[in-house]
Protein backbone atom coordinates (compact mmCIF):
# COMPACT_ATOMS: atom_id res chain seq x y z
CA UNK A 1 0.00 0.00 0.00
CA UNK A 2 1.28 3.22 -1.18
CA UNK A 3 1.92 6.17 1.64
CA UNK A 4 0.26 8.81 -0.65
CA UNK A 5 -2.51 6.83 -3.41
CA UNK A 6 -3.00 10.17 -4.85
CA UNK A 7 -0.12 12.18 -6.82
CA UNK A 8 -1.42 15.44 -5.91
CA UNK A 9 -2.07 16.63 -9.20
CA UNK A 10 -5.72 16.33 -9.79
CA UNK A 11 -5.67 13.71 -12.76
CA UNK A 12 -7.62 11.20 -10.65
CA UNK A 13 -10.44 12.53 -8.27
CA UNK A 14 -11.84 10.60 -5.23
CA UNK A 15 -15.48 11.32 -3.87
CA UNK A 16 -16.36 10.81 -0.59
CA UNK A 17 -19.61 10.18 1.30
CA UNK A 18 -21.07 12.78 2.78
CA UNK A 19 -22.32 13.71 6.81
CA UNK A 20 -23.77 9.90 7.51
CA UNK A 21 -24.23 11.04 11.47
CA UNK A 22 -26.97 14.00 9.84
CA UNK A 23 -28.16 11.94 6.70
CA UNK A 24 -28.99 8.72 9.34
CA UNK A 25 -30.09 10.84 12.20
CA UNK A 26 -32.49 13.98 10.58
CA UNK A 27 -33.84 12.13 7.25
CA UNK A 28 -34.05 8.43 8.99
CA UNK A 29 -34.78 9.32 12.67
CA UNK A 30 -33.01 7.30 14.25
CA UNK A 31 -30.75 8.26 17.74
CA UNK A 32 -27.57 7.44 18.50
CA UNK A 33 -25.06 8.39 21.81
CA UNK A 34 -22.25 10.62 22.02
CA UNK A 35 -22.66 10.86 17.91
CA UNK A 36 -21.25 7.24 17.61
CA UNK A 37 -23.37 6.29 14.52
CA UNK A 38 -21.72 2.63 14.83
CA UNK A 39 -24.25 1.90 17.69
CA UNK A 40 -27.19 1.39 14.76
CA UNK A 41 -24.90 -1.32 13.64
CA UNK A 42 -26.70 -3.42 16.61
CA UNK A 43 -30.33 -2.27 14.80
CA UNK A 44 -30.83 -4.47 11.62
CA UNK A 45 -33.63 -1.64 10.45
CA UNK A 46 -31.05 0.87 10.88
CA UNK A 47 -28.44 -0.90 9.26
CA UNK A 48 -30.29 -1.38 6.68
CA UNK A 49 -30.92 1.84 6.22
CA UNK A 50 -27.43 2.81 6.33
CA UNK A 51 -26.46 0.19 3.40
CA UNK A 52 -29.28 1.93 1.71
CA UNK A 53 -27.71 5.75 1.88
CA UNK A 54 -24.25 4.12 0.77
CA UNK A 55 -25.34 2.25 -1.97
CA UNK A 56 -26.88 5.63 -3.53
CA UNK A 57 -24.07 7.22 -2.81
CA UNK A 58 -21.67 4.81 -4.47
CA UNK A 59 -24.29 5.17 -7.14
CA UNK A 60 -23.44 8.83 -7.36
CA UNK A 61 -19.66 7.55 -7.84
CA UNK A 62 -20.35 5.46 -10.61
CA UNK A 63 -21.84 7.65 -12.23
CA UNK A 64 -19.41 10.50 -11.76
CA UNK A 65 -16.36 8.49 -13.08
CA UNK A 66 -14.99 9.06 -10.08
CA UNK A 67 -13.15 6.90 -8.08
CA UNK A 68 -14.55 6.16 -4.40
CA UNK A 69 -13.04 7.63 -1.01
CA UNK A 70 -15.51 5.52 1.24
CA UNK A 71 -15.26 6.24 5.16
CA UNK A 72 -16.67 3.87 7.77
CA UNK A 73 -18.67 4.65 10.53
CA UNK A 74 -16.08 5.20 13.03
CA UNK A 75 -15.45 8.85 13.82
CA UNK A 76 -16.03 7.98 17.51
CA UNK A 77 -14.33 4.72 18.01
CA UNK A 78 -11.27 5.86 20.20
CA UNK A 79 -10.74 5.10 23.57
CA UNK A 80 -12.38 7.51 26.08
CA UNK A 81 -15.44 8.09 23.86
CA UNK A 82 -15.98 3.96 23.91
CA UNK A 83 -15.59 3.79 27.09
CA UNK A 84 -18.05 6.32 27.71
CA UNK A 85 -20.41 4.14 25.51
CA UNK A 86 -19.36 0.80 27.84
CA UNK A 87 -16.58 -0.81 25.62
CA UNK A 88 -13.72 -2.48 26.47
CA UNK A 89 -10.49 -2.03 24.24
CA UNK A 90 -10.98 -5.52 22.26
CA UNK A 91 -14.89 -4.58 21.99
CA UNK A 92 -14.15 -1.32 20.33
CA UNK A 93 -11.65 -2.86 18.23
CA UNK A 94 -14.66 -5.60 17.24
CA UNK A 95 -16.88 -2.26 16.40
CA UNK A 96 -13.95 -0.82 14.33
CA UNK A 97 -13.88 -4.13 12.08
CA UNK A 98 -17.73 -4.18 11.88
CA UNK A 99 -17.30 -0.40 10.46
CA UNK A 100 -15.16 -1.44 8.04
CA UNK A 101 -16.80 -4.64 6.80
CA UNK A 102 -19.60 -2.72 6.72
CA UNK A 103 -17.88 -0.99 3.80
CA UNK A 104 -16.80 -3.76 2.31
CA UNK A 105 -19.39 -5.63 1.87
CA UNK A 106 -21.66 -2.43 0.03
CA UNK A 107 -19.37 -1.43 -1.84
CA UNK A 108 -18.62 -5.33 -3.16
CA UNK A 109 -21.43 -5.20 -6.15
CA UNK A 110 -19.66 -1.83 -7.39
CA UNK A 111 -16.48 -3.22 -7.93
CA UNK A 112 -16.99 -2.93 -11.84
CA UNK A 113 -18.29 -0.10 -12.09
CA UNK A 114 -15.91 2.13 -9.96
CA UNK A 115 -12.42 2.68 -11.40
CA UNK A 116 -11.24 2.15 -8.01
CA UNK A 117 -12.79 2.27 -4.16
CA UNK A 118 -9.99 3.36 -1.24
CA UNK A 119 -11.63 2.41 2.06
CA UNK A 120 -10.86 4.72 4.74
CA UNK A 121 -10.91 5.00 8.76
CA UNK A 122 -12.39 7.57 10.45
CA UNK A 123 -10.68 9.17 13.42
CA UNK A 124 -11.98 12.23 15.25
CA UNK A 125 -10.96 14.27 17.94
CA UNK A 126 -9.95 13.04 21.55
CA UNK A 127 -12.38 15.57 22.88
CA UNK A 128 -15.20 17.87 21.73
CA UNK A 129 -14.44 19.38 17.99
CA UNK A 130 -16.04 22.44 19.02
CA UNK A 131 -14.50 22.82 21.66
CA UNK A 132 -11.29 24.42 22.34
CA UNK A 133 -9.80 21.18 23.72
CA UNK A 134 -6.18 23.38 24.58
CA UNK A 135 -5.01 20.51 27.07
CA UNK A 136 -4.00 17.77 24.98
CA UNK A 137 -0.30 17.94 24.04
CA UNK A 138 1.12 16.10 21.05
CA UNK A 139 2.58 13.68 23.23
CA UNK A 140 -0.42 12.32 24.55
CA UNK A 141 -2.18 12.53 20.93
CA UNK A 142 -0.07 10.61 19.74
CA UNK A 143 -0.46 8.19 22.42
CA UNK A 144 -4.22 8.21 22.51
CA UNK A 145 -4.86 7.97 18.26
CA UNK A 146 -2.03 5.35 17.95
CA UNK A 147 -4.59 2.33 19.69
CA UNK A 148 -7.39 3.32 16.75
CA UNK A 149 -5.10 3.98 14.22
CA UNK A 150 -3.40 -0.04 15.18
CA UNK A 151 -6.39 -1.34 14.29
CA UNK A 152 -6.62 0.25 11.18
CA UNK A 153 -4.01 -0.76 10.01
CA UNK A 154 -4.40 -4.71 11.19
CA UNK A 155 -7.78 -3.95 9.17
CA UNK A 156 -5.87 -2.87 6.04
CA UNK A 157 -7.64 0.08 5.02
CA UNK A 158 -6.26 2.58 2.73
CA UNK A 159 -6.01 5.73 4.50
CA UNK A 160 -7.14 6.98 8.34
CA UNK A 161 -8.93 10.32 7.65
CA UNK A 162 -8.70 12.40 11.02
CA UNK A 163 -11.92 14.61 11.21
CA UNK A 164 -12.34 18.03 12.39
CA UNK A 165 -9.32 18.82 14.20
CA UNK A 166 -9.15 22.28 15.46
CA UNK A 167 -5.74 22.91 17.63
CA UNK A 168 -2.30 22.11 16.20
CA UNK A 169 -0.44 19.69 19.33
CA UNK A 170 -3.87 16.70 18.34
CA UNK A 171 -2.82 17.19 14.27
CA UNK A 172 0.79 16.93 15.53
CA UNK A 173 0.19 13.98 17.72
CA UNK A 174 -1.94 12.55 14.96
CA UNK A 175 0.56 12.89 12.42
CA UNK A 176 3.50 10.75 14.23
CA UNK A 177 0.76 7.82 15.46
CA UNK A 178 -0.09 7.53 11.67
CA UNK A 179 3.54 7.32 10.45
CA UNK A 180 4.71 5.42 13.23
CA UNK A 181 2.21 2.84 12.71
CA UNK A 182 2.33 2.89 8.72
CA UNK A 183 -0.71 4.19 7.51
CA UNK A 184 -1.33 7.39 5.45
CA UNK A 185 -3.61 9.71 7.15
CA UNK A 186 -5.23 13.22 6.16
CA UNK A 187 -5.14 15.80 8.44
CA UNK A 188 -8.98 17.33 7.83
CA UNK A 189 -9.10 20.84 9.86
CA UNK A 190 -12.63 22.85 10.83
CA UNK A 191 -12.68 26.55 10.53
CA UNK A 192 -14.96 28.55 12.52
CA UNK A 193 -17.10 31.66 11.07
CA UNK A 194 -13.66 33.96 11.34
CA UNK A 195 -11.86 31.87 9.24
CA UNK A 196 -9.88 30.33 11.75
CA UNK A 197 -9.35 27.06 13.98
CA UNK A 198 -11.13 27.90 16.84
CA UNK A 199 -8.21 27.27 18.63
CA UNK A 200 -6.68 30.52 16.80
CA UNK A 201 -4.76 29.76 14.11
CA UNK A 202 -5.39 30.35 10.34
CA UNK A 203 -5.48 27.29 7.74
CA UNK A 204 -1.96 28.25 6.60
CA UNK A 205 -0.43 28.48 9.95
CA UNK A 206 -1.95 25.62 11.07
CA UNK A 207 -0.56 23.43 7.82
CA UNK A 208 3.13 24.77 7.97
CA UNK A 209 3.35 24.18 12.03
CA UNK A 210 1.86 21.07 11.74
CA UNK A 211 4.48 19.99 8.54
CA UNK A 212 7.39 21.63 10.45
CA UNK A 213 6.42 19.59 13.70
CA UNK A 214 5.93 16.48 12.91
CA UNK A 215 9.11 16.58 10.37
CA UNK A 216 9.28 13.34 8.37
CA UNK A 217 6.09 12.07 10.08
CA UNK A 218 4.00 14.55 8.62
CA UNK A 219 0.70 13.52 7.24
CA UNK A 220 0.09 12.56 3.62
CA UNK A 221 -1.65 15.98 3.28
CA UNK A 222 -4.41 17.87 4.43
CA UNK A 223 -8.48 19.07 4.03
CA UNK A 224 -11.21 21.36 5.52
CA UNK A 225 -14.27 19.55 7.02
CA UNK A 226 -17.54 20.23 8.71
CA UNK A 227 -17.37 24.27 7.51
CA UNK A 228 -19.33 25.88 4.50
CA UNK A 229 -17.67 27.45 1.88
CA UNK A 230 -18.30 30.79 3.05
CA UNK A 231 -16.16 29.69 6.08
CA UNK A 232 -13.71 28.16 4.46
CA UNK A 233 -13.03 29.93 1.47
CA UNK A 234 -11.09 33.17 2.56
CA UNK A 235 -8.98 31.25 4.05
CA UNK A 236 -7.28 29.43 1.24
CA UNK A 237 -4.13 31.47 -0.03
CA UNK A 238 -2.46 30.61 -2.83
CA UNK A 239 1.22 29.20 -2.07
CA UNK A 240 3.55 26.31 -1.81
CA UNK A 241 1.05 25.66 1.17
CA UNK A 242 -1.91 25.21 -0.17
CA UNK A 243 -0.48 22.14 -2.51
CA UNK A 244 -0.49 20.19 0.77
CA UNK A 245 -4.77 20.85 1.49
CA UNK A 246 -6.26 17.95 -1.24
CA UNK A 247 -9.30 17.20 0.20
CA UNK A 248 -12.60 19.21 1.07
CA UNK A 249 -15.58 18.31 2.35
CA UNK A 250 -18.07 21.45 3.17
CA UNK A 251 -21.40 21.60 5.48
CA UNK A 252 -24.53 22.03 3.42
CA UNK A 253 -25.30 24.87 4.94
CA UNK A 254 -23.71 27.94 6.39
CA UNK A 255 -24.40 27.87 9.94
CA UNK A 256 -22.75 27.39 13.44
CA UNK A 257 -21.73 23.73 13.60
CA UNK A 258 -23.14 23.50 17.47
CA UNK A 259 -26.77 24.76 16.46
CA UNK A 260 -26.86 22.67 13.29
CA UNK A 261 -26.35 19.99 15.23
CA UNK A 262 -29.66 21.10 17.64
CA UNK A 263 -32.20 22.06 14.73
CA UNK A 264 -33.66 18.29 15.06
CA UNK A 265 -33.85 18.39 11.68
CA UNK A 266 -31.69 17.95 8.51
CA UNK A 267 -30.66 21.53 6.98
CA UNK A 268 -28.96 21.13 3.87
CA UNK A 269 -28.97 24.27 2.20
CA UNK A 270 -28.55 24.62 -1.62
CA UNK A 271 -27.15 21.42 -3.26
CA UNK A 272 -26.69 23.09 -6.55
CA UNK A 273 -25.23 26.54 -5.19
CA UNK A 274 -22.95 24.03 -3.41
CA UNK A 275 -22.03 22.04 -6.18
CA UNK A 276 -21.40 25.73 -8.03
CA UNK A 277 -18.73 26.75 -5.13
CA UNK A 278 -16.72 23.58 -5.34
CA UNK A 279 -16.61 23.77 -8.89
CA UNK A 280 -14.84 27.04 -8.44
CA UNK A 281 -12.54 25.80 -5.95
CA UNK A 282 -11.42 22.57 -8.64
CA UNK A 283 -11.07 25.17 -11.29
CA UNK A 284 -8.91 27.96 -8.81
CA UNK A 285 -7.12 24.69 -7.35
CA UNK A 286 -6.51 21.65 -9.75
CA UNK A 287 -4.23 20.04 -7.10
CA UNK A 288 -7.44 19.43 -5.05
CA UNK A 289 -7.96 15.13 -5.85
CA UNK A 290 -10.47 14.31 -2.44
CA UNK A 291 -13.86 16.11 -2.37
CA UNK A 292 -16.83 15.21 -0.22
CA UNK A 293 -19.62 16.43 1.54
CA UNK A 294 -19.91 16.70 5.76
CA UNK A 295 -23.11 17.97 7.77
CA UNK A 296 -26.28 17.93 5.98
CA UNK A 297 -25.03 16.52 2.88
CA UNK A 298 -25.36 13.40 1.12
CA UNK A 299 -26.58 12.20 -2.53
CA UNK A 300 -28.15 14.91 -3.63
CA UNK A 301 -25.24 17.26 -2.85
CA UNK A 302 -22.45 14.99 -3.91
CA UNK A 303 -24.01 14.74 -7.65
CA UNK A 304 -23.84 18.75 -7.50
CA UNK A 305 -20.20 18.70 -6.53
CA UNK A 306 -18.81 15.76 -8.68
CA UNK A 307 -20.82 17.40 -11.57
CA UNK A 308 -19.21 20.93 -11.40
CA UNK A 309 -15.65 19.40 -10.08
CA UNK A 310 -15.69 17.11 -13.33
CA UNK A 311 -16.40 19.63 -15.40
CA UNK A 312 -13.67 21.49 -14.29
CA UNK A 313 -10.96 18.42 -14.76
CA UNK A 314 -7.56 18.68 -15.44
Amino acid sequence: MSLDFTDGTGAKRYLAEGGTETEIMFRHGYDFPHFAVFELLKNPDATEKLRDMYRRYLDVVAESGFAAMMGALDYRASPDWGKLLGYSAQGLADVQCQCIEFLREVAQPYQDQISEIRISGIVGPRGDAYSLNKTITADEAEDYHSVQLQTLKALNVDVAWAATINNLPEAVGLSRAAAKVGIPVVVSFTLTSEHILRSGPTLRQAVEATDAEAGDMKPMCYGLNCSHPLEFAPALEPGEWFKRVRNIRPNAAMMDKIALCKLNHLEEGDPVELGVQLGELARKYPHIDMWGGCCGTWEKHLREIARNVGANAV
